[in-house]
């Protein structure tokens, strides 16, 4: 992945399988917000995703690191569409540039 991914993950990642379940960990990240950042990603690409360990680290950010960080979870079928979301992410694909029309305010 992009080293600028790099420097938000706690370390490149190859997908783990999680014991008993149909998920894999595509990604780990040390603050909540950017590992559902990466979620958001995922699910408006179609990839069904879910965040885990977000609360037990935002409730003691000091562990996060002993943890493992907060992980991005997607079943089997979507490992590899999901990693290519990941690095598109990390390329700043869907990056909105400063004078992106994002529609009038509600």
């Amino acid at each position: 992945m992009d080293d600028v991914l790099r420097g938000e993950l706690v370390a490149p990642m190859e997908a783990e399988g999680i014991p008993g379940r149909d998920l894999f960990v595509v990604a780990k990240y040390l603050a909540p917000i950017d590992a559902h950042m990466a979620q958001g990603c995922l699910v408006a690409a179609g990839i069904p995703a879910v965040v885990a360990d977000a609360y037990h680290v935002q409730a003691d950010q000091l562990i996060s690191p002993a943890m493992g960080g907060v992980r991005v979870l997607v079943p089997q079928a979507y490992l590899q569409q999901s990693l290519e979301a990941l690095e598109a992410l990390a390329r700043g694909d869907f990056a909105l540039s400063d004078d992106a029309d994002v529609g009038e305010p509600l």
